[in-house]
């Protein structure tokens, strides 16, 4: 499978730093490995409506250390199965970024979309150009381009498909 180039959908912003995996998943919930399951309680102790507002293709736009406390996956998946495309975050901590390259979940990092992205805005991520557009502003904003590292997990659905396929003797 190959990563479309260009990504299209709205933006929910949570522009503070240090959002924590137990908001993005409460623990609570973590008897749970549903993505579908999961995505039901995604985010419900920051924002009680995320669920009810989010669409399949839209993108989180958070401030920096997105993803820090504990290690777990299932924060990926439930923003994977509550139809979040992308995280774009100031920065990450480091075990969410790896954690969510190994499910094969977009995330990129731009500081600069922080402070500039409003909620329910429109944004154009172009993958090859390694550039966000605002649609409503026409404002642009590079990004951390991926590498081919990463790339080559997202095209191949994440860590365990991109090894059984090089295992297969495939270009994962």
């Amino acid at each position: 499978m190959s990563l479309p180039t260009v990504l299209q959908g709205r933006a929910h912003v949570y522009g503070r730093a240090h959002i924590n995996t137990d908001e993005i998943i409460p623990a609570r919930h973590l008897n749970v490995h549903e993505e579908a399951e999961l995505a039901k309680h995604a985010m419900e102790d920051l924002d009680t409506d995320f669920v009810k507002r989010v669409q399949p293709g839209d993108f989180i736009v958070a401030g920096e250390d997105f993803g820090c406390g504990s290690s777990r996956e299932h924060a990926i998946w439930a923003l994977r199965g509550a139809g979040v495309k992308a995280v774009i975050a100031a920065s990450y901590a480091r075990i969410f970024f790896r954690n969510a390259v190994n499910n094969g979940f977009l995330v990129l990092e731009c500081p600069e979309a922080v402070a500039a992205v409003q909620a329910g805005q429109t944004l154009r991520l172009d993958l090859e150009a390694g550039v966000l557009h605002v649609v409503e502003t026409g404002a642009t904003f590079t990004f951390v381009p991926l590498s081919d590292f990463a790339k080559g997990f997202l095209e191949a659905g994440g860590l365990l498909p991109y090894l059984v396929a090089r295992m297969k003797g495939g270009a994962a």
